[in-house]
C-alpha cells in the first residue's frame, strides 16, 4: 500500500496582462526607484518560468528578446485604423483624445473604455500576447496587420489596449529603465546584480535570465554572438577643471569622432554591424564586411563608422546620405566612403572583457585587428597634465574631428550606463539632443511639405515623460524633409488644423543648437529654446539617449553665472 501524499503542486496565479497591466501602473505612479523595482520583483516572483520569461521581457520594453531580430513594423497610422475599427470610432472623432493625452496607449484606453461603457475587461494572457506579437512579425501589408490588431483589440479591456498598443508601440513610459528591470529580477530572486546584469549582457535575452535567476543557474553562461550589447555612454564634461576633477593623474585622450556609433560582432567569416539604437545595419556599409573578416578572432568591438577619404575626415552631412537607405549602390559607396575606427572590444577569443581595464582591451584589440585602409584603431594618447587638452582640441577639430574624448585607463566597460570613467569634450556652441513630438506643414516653397519640428527633452534619465522645449523651422535640406515628410506621414498618431499640425511617434532624434535657454510658461518643462536651428537628424540616436531636463537647467545656470 502506497502511503505517500501527493505533492501538492504551485499554483500561480493566471498570468494575464491585465495583472501585468495593474503593476505597470503602480509602478508608473511612483518616483521611487526602490519602489518600482520592490513593485516588479513581486509580481515576477508569482509567475511560472514562461510567463517569468514574458513579462520580465515586456517590463523591459522588449516585444522579442534582444537576441531575436523580428519587429513587428507596426506603427502609428495602423494603431490608428486598428482602434478605430476596434471601438467604432471615426479616425475624425479619435483627433481630440489623441491632442488631449499625446500617447498613443493612453489614448487606446479612453477609446475602449468609451467604446465598452463598462469596466468589463477580458483576461488576455502573456502567453497570447507573445502569441500576437510574433503574428504580426509574421504579417505583411498594412491592411492584414491591421487586421490582426483588430481582433485582440476587440477582445482587449481599456487597460489591456494601453498597455498592448505601449507595447507596439515600443514606449511604456514607466520610468522603468531596463537597469531596474534587472534590479528586480536580483532582488526577487536573491542573485549578485551585477551578475543578473552581465548573464543579460551575455544571452541577450532578459526574460531568460530571470528564469535562470530563480533556477540559479548564472554560472557557466558563455557570450552569444550577433545581438547588440548596450553601449557604454560618456558623460559631457564642463570644462577642464571638471575633466582634472574627474581623471586619475594619467588619462587617454581620442579624438572624438563626428560619425555613428557601431559594434561589429564577427566569428567563422559572418560579420554583423549594429548601430546604438540595437539595430543591424551590416547591409549599409558593405565594404567593411570584408575587411572585418580578416579579425583574427571572434569578436565584439565598439567603434565609430566615419566618412572618410584617405585621412581626410567628411562632413557628418555626408554620411547621413548613406543612413535609411535600404540598398548602397556603387555611385553611392564611390561618392560617400567610410571607415570603421576600432576604440574598444568588449570580447574575443571566447573571453569577455567587459570587467578588464581599458588599457588591457586597448592591448587585445590592437593585436587582433589588422588596420587596413578601412579598419583602424583609434589612437590613445596617454596625457597628464589637463592644460595640454586645449591644444589637443584644436588639432582635433582641425583633424575634422569634433572633439576629445578622456578616459580612465583603468575604466570597465559598462554598457548601457553612462558614467564619469569617460568624458568628451565637444564643441563650444550649445546643442541639444532632442526628440521630435509635433511636425508641421511649413510656408513659402515647403508649403508642402512637414518643416516646422516641435521637439522634448526627458524629464530625467529614468523618467522618460517627454517635455516640449522649442520649435525649430531651419536646418534641413529639402531633400531631407521630403524623406522626413514621408516618414511622418506614415508615423501620424493624430492630425488636426486640416492636417497641417501632426502629432507624430516621438521616435526621430535630432540635434539642435540656439542662442540661449530662457524660461517660459507655453511648454510644460518650464523652458524654451531662443532661436533654434536643426544642426542634423540623428538616427544613430533612441529617443531614450536624448537630453534631459538636468542638462537643460546646468545650461541655464551656466547663462547666468
Amino acid at each position: 500500500m502506497n502511503n505517500e501524499q501527493p505533492v501538492a503542486e504551485r499554483t500561480e496565479p493566471r498570468a494575464s496582462l491585465h495583472s501585468l497591466a495593474e503593476v505597470a501602473e503602480q509602478v508608473a505612479a511612483t518616483t521611487r526607484k526602490l519602489a518600482k523595482v520592490a513593485l516588479v520583483g513581486s509580481y515576477l516572483k508569482q509567475l511560472d518560468d514562461a510567463d517569468l520569461s514574458r513579462a520580465a521581457r515586456y517590463f523591459a520594453g522588449h516585444q522579442f528578446p534582444l537576441n531575436d531580430a523580428r519587429t513587428t513594423n507596426v506603427g502609428g497610422s495602423i494603431i490608428s485604423l486598428a482602434l478605430s475599427e476596434a471601438t467604432g470610432f471615426s479616425l475624425e472623432e479619435l483627433q481630440p483624445i489623441y491632442v488631449r493625452l499625446g500617447d498613443a496607449g493612453e489614448a487606446a484606453y479612453e477609446a475602449v473604455r468609451a467604446a465598452r461603457h463598462s469596466d468589463e475587461k477580458e483576461e488576455l494572457t502573456l502567453a497570447e500576447i507573445e502569441s500576437v506579437i510574433s503574428r504580426l512579425s509574421e504579417t505583411r501589408g498594412t491592411k492584414n496587420k491591421t487586421a490582426q490588431l483588430v481582433a485582440i483589440l476587440r477582445r482587449a479591456g481599456p487597460l489591456e489596449a494601453k498597455y498592448l498598443i505601449k507595447l507596439l508601440a515600443g514606449d511604456l513610459r514607466l520610468g522603468l529603465r531596463e537597469s531596474l528591470v534587472e534590479d528586480a529580477i536580483a532582488r526577487a530572486f536573491a542573485q549578485p546584480l551585477v551578475r543578473v546584469s552581465q548573464v543579460n549582457m551575455l544571452l541577450g535575452d532578459i526574460g531568460e535570465t530571470a528564469v535562470r535567476s530563480r533556477a540559479n543557474e548564472l554560472t557557466d553562461v558563455s557570450m552569444r554572438l550577433f545581438h547588440p550589447i548596450k553601449f557604454m555612454l560618456a558623460t559631457p564634461a564642463a570644462d577642464l577643471t571638471d575633466i582634472a576633477r574627474t581623471m586619475p593623474s594619467e588619462f587617454f585622450v581620442e579624438d572624438k569622432f563626428d560619425g555613428i556609433r557601431a559594434q561589429v560582432h564577427t566569428r567563422d567569416g559572418r560579420v554583423a554591424i549594429y548601430s546604438r539604437t540595437m539595430d543591424e545595419i551590416t547591409h549599409r556599409f558593405p565594404e567593411l564586411a570584408a575587411p572585418l573578416r580578416e579579425v583574427k578572432t571572434d569578436a565584439v568591438i565598439d567603434g565609430e563608422i566615419v566618412p572618410a577619404t584617405g585621412e581626410q575626415i567628411l562632413a557628418f552631412s555626408e554620411l547621413q546620405k548613406r543612413l535609411g537607405r535600404k540598398t548602397i549602390g556603387e555611385k553611392l559607396l564611390k561618392e560617400v566612403p567610410v571607415i570603421l575606427v576600432a576604440y574598444d572590444l568588449l570580447y574575443a577569443g571566447g573571453r569577455v572583457l567587459t570587467d578588464e581595464p581599458l588599457n588591457e582591451r586597448r592591448r587585445i584589440m590592437e593585436d587582433i585587428i589588422p588596420q587596413n585602409a578601412v579598419i583602424r584603431v583609434s589612437t590613445a594618447k596617454l596625457f597628464s597634465e589637463v592644460a595640454a587638452l586645449d591644444e589637443e582640441f584644436d588639432q582635433a577639430r582641425a583633424r575634422g574631428n569634433e572633439g576629445l574624448m578622456i578616459k580612465s585607463p583603468a575604466s570597465l566597460y559598462k554598457p548601457g550606463r553612462r558614467g564619469r570613467d569617460w568624458l568628451k569634450l565637444k564643441r563650444a556652441i550649445a546643442t541639444l539632443d532632442v526628440v521630435v513630438t509635433a511636425v508641421e506643414v511649413g510656408h513659402g516653397k515647403r508649403k508642402h511639405l512637414l518643416s516646422d519640428y516641435t521637439f522634448a527633452v526627458q524629464r530625467s534619465e529614468d523618467d522618460g515623460e517627454l517635455l516640449n522645449i522649442g520649435k525649430a523651422y531651419s536646418g534641413l535640406t529639402d531633400a531631407e524633409l521630403t524623406e522626413m515628410t514621408a516618414w511622418f506621414t506614415e508615423h501620424t498618431l493624430q492630425q488636426f488644423g486640416h492636417g497641417r499640425v501632426r502629432l507624430v511617434e516621438p521616435a526621430v532624434v535630432i540635434e539642435v543648437t540656439f542662442d540661449r535657454v530662457q524660461a517660459s510658461k507655453r511648454h510644460k518643462s518650464g523652458y524654451a529654446l531662443r532661436f533654434p536651428r536643426i544642426l542634423r537628424l540623428r538616427p544613430d540616436k533612441k529617443p531614450s539617449e536624448i537630453d534631459t531636463l538636468e542638462t537643460v537647467r546646468k545650461l541655464v545656470a551656466a547663462n547666468t553665472n
